[in-house]
């Protein structure tokens, strides 16, 4: 028996070790008792681009057929936020994504969204993990076809759904009349088919059905797209770079020089665009990794910022009850007000465009205009592959306070969230967190310029692995 255990973003495991079409639906089976336990009649459910997908989908919806809830299942591959808008359009109790978003090839998983069209809540999580049977009672599954003809299920064009409310909320004309040029990575990813589908001049990359990824983790983070950002730089008709992780959840972003615009820098811009040229309010909520400079932006603004433990799922928890304006992780994951409250890649992408668009300055020009508000920063992250006893000692080490300084730079003060940050100075820090999802130790990095970045990184890495 495989004890299943939710992380940060749903449970994710290696296909045919861990994740099994036999687990899958164990994890369905606590799914449709969850669901017949709290009232719910319906659910969505979904599937990415990765292998084995659309059995593990089915399976899913067979189990729930199993138990009377009526499945909405997504016509092809679909894309993260595609479920969670599908739940509300279809007023479901539940959706459920197989997909194991920006993790390797190797790996698949299963997401939990609710009613609300965010990330379930940690303790509905919880309360599903709690039903996990560690043996599957004998059930008969019924055929699709079965459920079909019983009103059990319903074949939900999902992308559609996600596209009509993209053109009911963007001024895409302004933006495909505009001197914005996009190259665009989907990186094998569910979001390929839906760019295409409502922008113009789009230079594709990656944007063909290929399970294996190429064998790369299909994360947008600069490291993994130098064909898109090397393509950019020596390419003059093109100055705007979009990449979006497996499930389209999601986002990075390139300017016109090629030059890599992460998550910290794309909230810093939704933030200053919302509240400062659009007028609007709220709260920011952003997980405990993202760059001080957002605090910072906030309190000039009047906004009040929530930090979050890492997961979207605690963010979701502030956006289904509080009016927040942006909530975003470092990861990429990003949310904005007027939308569900989920990260999605392309949404956020299409805001930026907009924005690009309607005031005629490029992605740089609009960084260096947040640049001369809060200051420039530059940031990395590096992962950590190493054995468990590696990994352990060195959260150990964290907890105990055994760490003064790294090489020549002092640790002035720590701060224990979620993970650790040692701050260096007032615009440097040093962040160290065991991932949830992977045999990964993170280590982050905030700097006033990437040459100090790079030298504090090496210097962290010295000293953790010594």
């Amino acid at each position: 028996m495989t004890k299943i255990k939710f992380g940060t973003d749903g449970w994710r495991a290696i296909i045919a070790k861990e994740y099994t079409l036999d687990n899958v639906i164990r994890v369905a089976q606590a799914t449709a008792l969850f669901i017949k336990n709290n009232g719910g009649k319906s659910a969505v459910v979904g599937h990415d681009c990765r292998f084995g997908g659309p059995m593990f989908a089915e399976a899913t919806a067979q189990v729930l057929g199993a138990h009377g809830i009526k499945v909405y299942l997504g016509k092809g591959f679909v894309s993260t936020p595609m479920v969670s808008l599908g739940v509300v359009k279809k007023a479901a109790f539940l959706g459920v994504v197989i997909t194991a978003s920006h993790n390797p090839p190797e790996y698949n998983g299963y997401k939990l969204k609710s009613f609300y069209g965010g990330p379930s809540v940690p303790a509905d999580i919880a309360a599903v993990e709690a039903l996990i049977p560690d043996t599957m009672p004998e059930i008969s599954l019924p055929s699709l076809e079965e459920m079909e003809a019983n009103g059990l299920l319903e074949y939900a064009d999902l992308e559609q759904l996600y596209v009509d409310q993209c053109k009911a909320s963007f001024d895409l004309d302004a933006i495909n009349n505009s001197f914005v040029k996009l190259a665009y990575d989907a990186m094998y990813g569910a979001g390929q088919n839906v760019i295409r589908r409502i922008l113009s001049n789009v230079t594709e990359f990656h944007c063909s059905h290929n399970p294996g990824f190429e064998g790369q983790a299909p994360e947008p983070i600069h490291r993994n797209l130098k064909i898109l950002s090397d393509f950019i730089a020596s390419n003059n008709s093109i100055n705007c770079g979009l990449a979006n992780d497996g499930d389209a959840d999601r986002i990075g972003m390139y300017d016109e020089n090629g030059l890599f615009v992460d998550s910290h820098q794309i909230l810093l811009l939704l933030i200053h665009y919302l509240h400062k040229y659009k007028g609007m309010s709220g709260k920011v909520a952003v997980s405990f990794p993202v760059t001080d400079k957002v605090k910072k932006l906030c309190d000039l603004y009047g906004i009040e910022c929530i930090v979050t433990k890492i997961g979207f799922k605690y963010i979701a928890e502030y956006m289904i009850s509080e009016n927040i304006l942006v909530g975003g992780e470092e990861s990429g994951g990003i949310a904005v007000a007027g939308h569900i409250p989920e990260r999605d890649g392309i949404w956020v992408g299409l805001v930026l465009l907009e924005y690009m668009a309607k005031s005629g300055k490029t992605l740089r020009e609009l960084i260096n205009e947040i640049y001369a508000i809060v200051g420039p920063f530059a940031y990395d992250r590096a992962d950590l592959h190493l054995s468990n006893e590696q990994k352990d000692k060195i959260v150990e080490n964290c907890k105990n306070s055994s760490y003064q300084s790294f090489g020549t730079y002092a640790i002035a003060r720590v701060e224990d969230l979620d993970g650790y940050k040692f701050y260096l100075d007032d615009n440097t820090w040093v962040m160290v967190r065991a991932s949830g999802t992977e045999p990964v130790l993170r280590v982050y990095v905030q700097a006033p310029d990437m040459k100090a970045v790079n030298e504090v990184l090496d210097a962290a890495k010295s000293t953790l692995l010594n």
